[in-house]
């Protein structure tokens, strides 16, 4: 999830910040709880989220896997009445290409991120986004930025 400008109206969740995302939907019990307060800030207005749009394509592969296309296509429709989409385009790329980050589809939820104008990256994994021009938080790590705590 990436959160553009004050984190209190923005954010993106990518790659890695997919399993923050799949945590909420698929009802992981180690991570939902986490997980699903981020999603709630989203949802009900205290911040803004986005996905990056390669993101929005991997969740509904791995949703049509598990459960089928017509609740894949169900899922990532609901899931866009929540969430705005960050674009993907050569510009993305081509700055994706450039950072240091390890994972080439981190580097491009990162730039993603940055030319969206987000100010952090919701992931399970922030150490992944190390060289990202756009802080990474873990969904417990970015309520307290949310809710003034």
């Amino acid at each position: 999830m990436i959160f553009p400008g004050p984190l209190r109206n923005h954010g993106l969740w990518g790659q890695e910040a997919i399993n923050v995302v799949l945590d909420v939907l698929l009802d992981r019990q180690l991570y939902v709880d986490a997980s699903a307060a981020a999603w709630a800030a989203v949802e009900t207005g205290i911040s803004e989220g986005m996905l990056a749009a390669h993101a929005v394509t991997t969740i509904h592969y791995l949703i049509r896997r598990e459960m089928g296309n017509t609740r894949a296509a169900k899922t990532v429709s609901a899931m866009l009445r929540v969430f705005g989409v960050a674009g993907v385009d050569s510009t993305v790329i081509q700055e994706a290409l450039q950072l240091p980050v390890s994972d080439f589809e981190d580097a491009v939820t990162a730039a993603a991120a940055r030319l969206a104008g987000c100010e952090c990256i919701v992931t399970r994994d922030p150490r992944g986004f190390r060289g990202s021009p756009v802080r990474s938080l873990t969904p417990e790590a970015v309520m307290p930025l949310l809710y003034g705590g």
